[in-house]
């Protein structure tokens, strides 16, 4: 390769690096905002440019629980569970982000204490985008929200402890 070839190469690759510099600064500014609003993911596009962040859950700590009388730990090892266990619970039939209205804002559908007949939408849960309503499947009273507004919540995760009527 000729010597002038060579040096229009390298100054290409100068100005390729030098146009680079303000996307790296827009990936801290995100990053920033992400740890600042304590977000998992980011997901960002501008003039063709997409950018997304996702930050890493942490690692799983085991917590000492009180197990039939003595001390036991859940979480890590899978061994205990991490909630007390009820004798009837409405439980998640999907993976996805639990809401007990529908929206932040919103009122829940059900608060503890209430009655609520087979049917009725007690909660959401959006996964991928779409809401999905769940209802009770039989007349109870909540007794007890499990779940708090907003957490990820898998297959068969006791949502509601009940007593049915």
């Amino acid at each position: 390769m000729p010597k002038s070839k060579k040096i229009a190469a390298k100054a290409e690759t100068k100005a390729t690096v030098v146009k680079a510099a303000p996307v790296l600064t827009e990936v801290k500014q995100l990053y920033k905002f992400m740890q600042d609003n304590n977000l998992g993911t980011i997901d960002y596009e501008q003039k063709g440019t997409r950018i997304k962040l996702v930050r890493s859950a942490p690692d799983k700590v085991a917590v000492p629980v009180v197990v039939g009388g003595g001390f036991g730990f859940a979480g890590a090892d899978g061994g205990a569970p991490l909630q007390p266990q009820y004798a009837n619970t409405i439980k998640s039939p999907l993976m996805g982000i639990f809401f007990r209205g529908t929206s932040p804002s919103a009122p829940p559908f059900i608060r503890e204490g209430e009655s609520v007949k087979a049917g009725t939408p007690i909660c959401l849960i959006e996964a991928m985008k779409v809401f999905n309503e769940v209802k009770a499947a039989n007349d109870c009273v909540i007794k007890k929200v499990l779940v708090e507004n907003g957490q990820p919540v898998k297959p068969g995760d006791a949502l509601f402890a009940i007593e049915k009527i």
